[in-house]
């Protein structure tokens, strides 16, 4: 095996890196974070030997050059609010590369499915790109970027892309009052449509897979030779996509890598959020927001006006086909969904409630219907792979 890799984590004390970050320091790697709250970081990941913070902005191109010196990784988990994103997220990827250049380091990017529009068919990692709102548009252009630079000798990237995702320390508004007001016997909010099925994934789970590919990408040999909790044994998908491993491409040598990770397709997110209710014991309550009411309110609230664009994905079932990453670590299965939700709402009562948390029983769901009755599904299904 070859010498452990060194990484640079941007973003570690948001959603998806503070779950990369995790999954690194629970392998004892050396990791360097660089973060705008120390007193934030050190909360979230109290007694770390292998863990440096280093406080700052990684719009401060100097500074980021100087952090990611002789770095072999740089987690680009960096996100910004809707209404932040045009002039930021661009302008610091850009950062991110030009800090990468120098040290010749691997940029690993988090993607998403916003560059595929309202699409039907499951996305792989070569499906054509079509983005419908100006936040795809934008995130077709940074990874376009990150493929310019990579092609050019200046840097590698893996593009790991990623359905919504939930789990500890994820506080965005779609995620927070979920777990929040699950905990609390309140109404559980959704956009539109609650009733269609719907991809997300555990953080812990993307995590482990981001990890793995990073490991992969440096010859380490078997990603699990240093196990995290996530890592486990896999039980044949009879219903998976039959593709065969001979037929996934190679791109080990690429400098530019795309990777889709899609976690699971919900029957629904009603039956979804009745799990959730289900392990606090308090009766389901849910609250969707209809399209009018989003245009209204985005008349005052410049997050929802942003969000209205996006809409469309409440509306439709947009899936991420990871047959290929799944066969890559044919030893991997997520972590089990009860497992994770008691996991998750123990963070959000520990750490945002300020409480305890003891899981019940059973799935709080009154008039489910027969759709939702159904067990959670991966992405790979062959009734949904053309």
């Amino acid at each position: 095996m070859n010498a452990q890799p060194t990484i640079l984590v941007l973003g570690a004390t948001g959603s998806i890196g503070y779950a990369v970050t995790e999954n690194l320091l629970a392998r004892q790697f050396a990791v360097t974070i660089l973060v705008r709250n120390r007193s934030k970081a050190e909360a979230l990941f109290p007694n770390q030997p292998t863990l440096s913070i280093m406080e700052g902005d990684a719009q401060d191109a100097e500074l980021l050059k100087r952090v990611a010196a002789n770095k072999s990784f740089i987690f680009h988990g960096i996100n910004y609010p809707y209404n932040q994103w045009f002039g930021n997220m661009d302008v610091v990827t850009q950062k991110v590369i030009d800090a990468a250049e120098l040290s010749q380091a691997t940029i690993i990017f988090p993607g998403n499915v916003y560059g595929f529009g309202a699409i039907k068919e499951p996305i792989r990692e070569n499906s054509p790109l079509n983005p419908i709102a100006r936040k795809g548009q934008l995130r077709v252009a940074i990874e376009a970027t990150l493929e310019t630079a990579a092609n050019a000798g200046r840097c590698r990237v893996l593009n790991v892309r990623l359905p919504d995702f939930w789990g500890p320390n994820v506080l965005n508004d779609g995620v927070r009052p979920v777990f929040e007001n699950a905990l609390q016997g309140k109404a559980i909010p959704w956009l539109y449509n609650i009733d269609i099925p719907h991809q997300s994934v555990y953080t812990n789970d993307a995590a482990e897979i981001i990890v793995r590919l990073m490991l992969r990408s440096v010859g380490t040999g078997n990603a699990s030779d240093v196990p995290s909790d996530a890592g486990k044994s896999l039980t044949a998908d009879a219903g998976r996509s039959s593709t065969n491993a001979s037929d996934v491409p190679s791109d080990e040598d690429a400098p530019y890598q795309v990777f889709n990770y899609g976690g699971q397709v919900h029957t629904s997110m009603r039956s979804f959020f009745g799990q959730i209710a289900g392990l606090t014991g308090k009766p389901l309550k849910t609250q969707v927001y209809s399209p009018l009411f989003v245009s209204v309110m985005g008349l005052f609230m410049p997050i929802l006006r942003e969000v209205k664009e996006m809409g469309y994905l409440y509306q439709t079932t947009v899936v991420l086909d990871d047959t290929k990453v799944r066969q890559l670590f044919p030893d991997f299965q997520e972590t089990p969904l009860k497992q994770a939700l008691t996991e998750t709402l123990t963070w959000f009562a520990n750490h945002q409630l300020k409480t305890d948390f003891t899981p019940t029983g059973g799935v709080s769901a009154p008039n489910r219907t027969s759709a939702d009755s159904q067990t959670e599904t991966r992405p790979g299904l062959s009734r949904s792979i053309s």
